[in-house]
């Protein structure tokens, strides 16, 4: 407490000294005793209301409370949580934030709690904040750079480093204001180029709107950088709810945006030009050869799009969208039902379901080959609003393929050109040199279906809620038409293409239906990357390998007691197996398989949870053998425990590095409460996870992790707030695919020893040796995970369901062949970083 009795320095007089209120005293004093004693009883949430008396009434207390407070909010923020009461907790945080304004950990969690309910714009600035109080805190950094990933996602620096678009589009937005199109709006402005570019070409008023808070924020910092603050108006708002003139005084000449992603339609620009030309814009040019004032009429920047299409066959693709094996770790999968990825155009979507995911075929490991030509899918005229309204109303298209090549049919990959004018285009092709991604729409045949030369494939085009839908739904081979939506070994489903007797077409199309119903009783949705990892061979495989072994090891050790002992141990008496990995797994289900185990499952959803019981079933394993951990416990903290009768874990199972290529969070931790809870003998899996890495040279990483400079930006300041964005390891990497030079072999980082906790370091201090003279720009890695001391999977193998990262470095560092580079690599919480310098160089900042 402050010195009570201390002068005033250099007064002339001394104030009168506040007169004491010993009800208030005693009143601060009660409810301290109150909260340390609900504290000690465990009662957080009238702790909680009497430390918000006492340091409301007594602020001096805050230093002595600040540590006892902070707990308190942080437990009973967590019971406010478990039981739903949502606002309640922020309001508590909020209340906290009142007392303790600077409290960077209070900040930082209140981030992470936004961030789960999905307010990221809102945790990046919690977490931004408490980063301006303390550079230094690593809990508030490695938050914000999770929640960055979210909110500028990687494919922003690779468009703003691509100036042939930026380019192309700089032109045509000159070419229009300079034809008269004087007022300007930028719908989804993004870091506000095209805004700026249309001031710069002279616009008279140009305004701006965008819905992402920490984009509108950033933007807002780019025009004033670039002198343009005063001259063109941002607004925080969607477009959709613009309108004259509340938000901008008149109807403007000219709309310019990109709010189109690798299926062109799916950022909802269909629905934004609607809105536009009926309260933003300028009616359009009514005819060709009727002359008009460009400033009284309004057009569309971009004009419109092609959209083509081909089929191909891609192993990568079919093993992320559908089951390609018989058998996992020893279990038959037939009576799994069917299996497939969300991605999919069924006729029947839910909001599960997407039409399509993204994928770089240049860069997709295995590569791929196309089974037909490409072909025009739609075109789309932006400037025509009639037929942006029409859209979702057109009849759905049927387009006859012709096959080139024989192959497995996979997917459809879609791409397009986008018409910036009459004269300009830029195209999102696989052969061409873009920032963009290719759509790609999986096929979910239960079964492979091979496409032969002069077989035509059937497709149907459709834009169905606004958006590009391409479905294969037949084949056309030898005069009859085979359904692949509908598709069956029996030749009942296989329709002649002549008309047949009326009678034997309906009993054809019941046969169908009847089998349609029995397979989606037992149909289930799994993640993409859940579907990979089902389909990871290798990775099953060692895992049974290392349970069978684990299992004989703990046999032979109860028969060795029982022979010390001279008692009969009860036979009945079962290994128990628990398995904590996070989503769908099959590992428990293998386990329990090996005899004499009982596994206890992590799964969550019930749809899921029937596939265990079917394939247990149908595998033989006994009913009670297999149980689903989360059915019994309120919480994840109560997952890893003790099963009943207080027998103690034979293995358990850890869920270790993310598909992204990122260490789980709080792996150690988990690591550490598992040891605890195995019998003498028993063992975690995996046992141990060893980092490699490689150095390369890599100028794909670079333009996709920051903006380098002002050049491929058309001369604007914008790198030095986008790059703010910028995150030190690049996740979700394909290493097998990526343009790079290696510089050195791959070398042993870093170790984590999941069942010898004196083993472990938080640091440590590799020398690699450079192979090749050149830039190191990156240090790509990756895990080679031991099940045991024999038994591995590596997360680069062909199959690996996981991806790489990459620690990007801030500068590149020269070296030559030969230069030893000293690499520190350090973990905390999970998180690795890592810096690098040449030996007897001068050491770097830290990534």
């Amino acid at each position: 407490m402050p010195n009570a009795s201390a002068r005033p320095k250099n007064g002339r007089r001394s104030r009168r000294r506040r007169r004491e209120d010993p009800a208030r005293n005693e009143l601060v004093s009660s409810s301290l005793e109150s909260a340390q004693q609900c504290l000690f009883n465990q009662d957080y949430g009238t702790a909680f209301v009497h430390y918000l008396l006492v340091l409301n009434l007594a602020p001096m207390f805050k230093d002595f409370a600040k540590d006892s407070f902070r707990f308190t909010l942080f437990k009973w923020t967590e019971e406010l949580d478990s039981v739903g009461r949502i606002q309640d907790l922020f309001d508590c945080y909020e209340q906290a934030l009142e007392l303790f304004p600077a409290d960077e950990v209070i900040l930082n969690s209140m981030g992470e709690h936004l961030f789960r309910m999905g307010f990221r714009d809102e945790a990046a600035g919690h977490f931004h904040k408490a980063l301006k109080l303390r550079p230094d805190y690593p809990e508030a950094r490695e938050n914000f750079y999770r929640v960055a990933n979210w909110l500028v996602e990687r494919w922003h620096f690779l468009m703003l480093n691509d100036h042939g678009r930026n380019r192309k589009y700089q032109q045509a937005i000159q070419k229009a204001v300079q034809s008269g199109c004087n007022t300007v709006l930028d719908i989804g402005t993004g870091t506000g180029i095209l805004g700026m570019c249309a001031k710069k070409a002279g616009a008279a008023e140009v305004y701006a709107c965008e819905l992402s808070k920490t984009m509108y924020e950033l933007a807002c910092e780019v025009l004033a950088a670039n002198g343009m603050d005063g001259s063109i108006k941002i607004l925080h708002m969607k477009s959709l709810e613009m309108e004259v003139p509340k938000d901008i005084p008149h109807k403007v000449s000219l709309v310019v945006t990109e709010t189109v992603d690798a299926g062109l339609f799916g950022e909802g620009i269909i629905e934004s030009l609607i809105h536009a030309w009926h309260h933003l814009l300028l009616p359009p040019q009514r005819g060709e050869n009727e002359f008009q004032e460009q400033s009284a009429t309004g057009r569309v920047i971009p004009a419109g799009a092609t959209v083509f299409g081909m089929a191909v066959e891609s192993a990568e693709i079919r093993r992320h969208h559908r089951l390609c094996v018989s058998e996992v770790g020893s279990l038959s999968m037939s009576a799994a039902g069917e299996l497939h990825s969300p991605v999919s155009c069924s006729s029947e979507p839910d909001d599960s379901m997407e039409p399509y995911t993204t994928e770089r075929l240049s860069r997709l490991p295995g590569g791929y080959k196309s089974l037909t030509e490409p072909f025009t899918a739609l075109d789309i005229d932006f400037n025509n609003v009639q037929e942006l309204e029409g859209l979702s109303s057109r009849e759905v298209r049927r387009i006859h393929l012709p096959v080139t090549q024989e192959g497995e049919l996979d997917a459809l990959a879609v791409w397009f050109q986008l018409h910036l004018d009459e004269e300009s285009s830029l195209s999102t092709g696989p052969q061409e040199d873009t920032c963009w991604e290719q759509a790609i729409y999986p096929v979910h045949s239960t079964k492979a279906f091979f496409l032969k030369p002069r077989d035509e494939l059937i497709v149907e085009v459709s834009c169905r809620d606004a958006y590009l839908r391409l479905c294969s739904v037949a084949v056309l081979r030898d005069g009859r038409e085979i359904r692949l939506d509908k598709r069956l070994d029996s030749q009942h489903c296989e329709n002649p293409v002549s008309n047949p007797n009326p009678e034997a077409e309906l009993c054809s199309a019941l046969a169908c239906l009847k089998t349609d119903q029995n397979q989606t009783k037992d149909y289930s949705m799994l993640e993409c990357s859940e579907m990979a990892l089902l389909n990871n061979h290798d990775y099953h495989k060692s895992f049974c390998s290392a349970l069978t072994k684990l299992i004989s090891q703990l046999k032979v050790k109860w028969q060795n007691q029982e022979r010390r002992s001279g008692d009969q141990l009860d036979c009945s008496d079962l290994f128990y197996v628990l398995d904590v990995s996070e989503g769908f797994s099959l590992l428990s289900l293998i386990a329990a398989s090996r005899g004499h185990v009982k596994a206890y499952s992590s799964v969550e959803k019930k749809k899921q949870q029937e596939v265990l019981k079917r394939l247990a079933r149908s595998n033989n394993i006994p009913e009670d053998h297999l149980e689903f951990w989360l059915n019994h416990v309120e919480d994840e903290q109560g997952m890893l425990q003790r099963p009943s009768r207080e027998k103690l874990w034979s293995a358990i199972i850890l869920d270790c590095v993310e598909t992204c290529g990122l260490i789980r969070q709080k792996l150690m931790e988990k690591a550490s409460l598992a040891r605890c809870l195995l019998e003498e003998g028993g063992s975690i899996f995996p046992a141990k996870i060893v980092v490699h890495g490689m150095l390369v040279e890599s100028d794909t990483l670079l333009l996709e992790s920051a903006v380098q400079g002002q050049e491929p930006t058309l001369g604007f300041n914008i790198a030095p707030f986008i790059n703010q964005f910028t995150v030190p390891v690049h996740v979700f990497l394909d290493f097998s695919t990526l343009e790079c030079r290696h510089l050195s072999e791959s070398a042993e980082l870093f170790v984590l020893d999941l069942m010898n906790a004196t083993a472990n370091y938080t640091d440590r201090e590799v020398k690699v040796r450079a192979t090749s003279g050149g830039r190191i720009t990156a240090i790509p890695f990756w895990y080679h995970i031991y099940l045991d001391q024999d038994i591995s999977v590596s997360t680069f193998s062909q199959n690996s369901h996981w991806k790489q990262a990459a620690v990007v470095l801030q500068q590149p560092l020269e070296v030559q062949a030969g230069d030893w580079v000293c690499l520190t690599v350090k973990l905390h919480k999970s998180t690795i970083s890592m810096t690098a310098h040449v030996a007897n160089a001068p050491r770097p900042m830290e990534q």
